[in-house]
């Protein structure tokens, strides 16, 4: 399979709503990713951000996959992490190294920007995932948290 990995700026909403799409059937959530989306300024100042990286791997100008990642400046050195926060691939192009670019094209970028890491996070039970970024990657055996905003009563 032929693709295209580009990052989105400004001028790429169309694309980045077939990202949106993209996570959005990857993932089982369309209303997730669809119901709400935001407006088109929103995005714009989203993909204009310094700390918002969002990748997309094209065939035949199609998004059939892409990351969103975040930029985590440190606050005890001067360096930064990057969190790749969604990466998905359409079902029908799984298996043809399309994550794998994704994120090896976010690598140069997270050294440009002066990243000492990518992290990732992964479900256990997501068995291709675990693989794909132990092979990428050391694992890192954690516990994550989900602290609401609104203190229950």
């Amino acid at each position: 399979m032929s693709f295209i990995i580009k990052q989105l700026t400004t001028n790429d909403l169309a694309l980045m709503h077939g990202l949106l799409d993209c996570f959005g059937e990857a993932f089982d959530e369309v209303d997730t990713y669809g119901a709400n989306r935001p407006n088109a300024d929103y995005l714009q100042d989203l993909l204009c951000s310094d700390t918002f990286i969002a990748l997309v791997a094209l065939k035949d100008d199609a998004v059939v996959g892409g990351l969103a990642a975040y930029e985590l400046k440190k606050f005890e050195q001067q360096r930064s992490e990057l969190y790749i926060y969604d990466l998905a691939v359409a079902a029908s192009c799984r298996r043809q190294s399309v994550a794998t670019s994704l994120i090896r094209s976010l690598q140069p970028i997270a050294r440009e920007r002066g990243a000492w890491v990518i992290f990732v996070q992964a479900d256990y039970i997501d068995e291709p995932a675990v693989n794909l970024y132990e092979k990428l990657g050391t694992r890192e055996e954690v516990l994550h948290f989900d602290i609401p905003i609104r203190v229950k009563k």
